[in-house]
């Protein structure tokens, strides 16, 4: 009787953490800006999705100057989204983010999470660094094996002398696997709290507490060698100058909405 009444317990947590579903997540790191205003521009934007069920999660990078039709305001880069939103209504930003990338990607992404680039150096110093295998020469450094602390951390994603954002992307997405090999190793797990602790401080999310858990396990599950990362390459785009002189990126749509129905299993509209 012990048995079964602790498996009749036991279940309602399980179908929950195991339970089918796609969780979408909107990823946004914004400029250095006075503490308590969000009023910038969203220099990286990755569309995540991941599974419970599943030990793989989807990562689809954004270039910044992709041009792009912004809700209420018209023809843009996407990256303004944020930006104009904010100046109008601060807090509106991820939202704005969001729509444009449902009226553009044809995907929705109904959470978000946001972080201060100066925050993302202070949660590798919280840490204690990131030890990260280079496969080549990027950002000035050789390939091979480097530990970086927080500066050196945010340095390498926003590098862009002698390269350009695809070159930028790639150092991100890099980053992130570094990252989350990083928190997979005991040695780091007592450093946490302090991790914890600085996310709290760097980032705001929507992201409902009830669904931290089955996120975290969808992570476990897949480790930093489950994360599939994209991007929209060179060939989904191709440059364009702008009346006003701005340089930008045309978007070939479908190309780049076959690469996100490819990842998130979704129809584009």
């Amino acid at each position: 009787m012990p048995l079964l009444a602790g498996l009749a317990l036991s279940l309602p947590i399980l179908l929950y953490l195991f339970a089918p579903g796609r969780t979408n997540i909107l990823l946004l790191g914004i400029d250095y800006v006075e503490p308590g205003s969000a009023v910038a521009r969203s220099d990286t934007i990755i569309l995540a999705t991941l599974e419970a069920f599943k030990p793989v999660v989807g990562l689809v990078s954004v270039p910044r100057d992709l041009w792009v039709s912004i809700p209420g305001v018209g023809e843009n880069r996407i990256n303004t989204a944020h930006f104009f939103a904010e100046n109008q209504q601060p807090g509106s930003g991820p939202a704005a983010v969001r729509q444009t990338i449902v009226r553009n990607f044809g995907v929705d992404l109904p959470y978000y999470a946001r972080i201060r680039f100066e925050g993302f150096r202070e949660v590798v110093d919280a840490l204690g660094g990131v030890n990260i295998e280079l496969p080549e020469a990027m950002a000035g450094y050789p390939a091979g094996k480097h530990h970086f602390t927080g500066s050196k951390a945010l340095a390498f994603v926003r590098h862009r002398a002698g390269s350009d954002d695809f070159f930028r992307m790639a150092h991100g997405q890099l980053m992130l696997k570094a990252l989350l090999r990083n928190m997979a190793n005991p040695l780091k797990w007592p450093r946490f709290p302090g991790v914890v602790r600085a996310l709290f401080a760097s980032v705001d999310t929507n992201l409902p507490v009830w669904l931290w858990p089955r996120l975290g396990l969808a992570l476990l599950r897949a480790g930093p060698d489950g994360v599939e990362s994209y991007q929209i390459t060179r060939e989904m785009v191709t440059p364009f100058t702008t009346d006003q002189g701005a340089s930008v990126l045309l978007p070939n749509w479908s190309m780049i909405r076959l690469l996100v129905q490819q990842v998130f299993g979704e129809s584009s509209t």
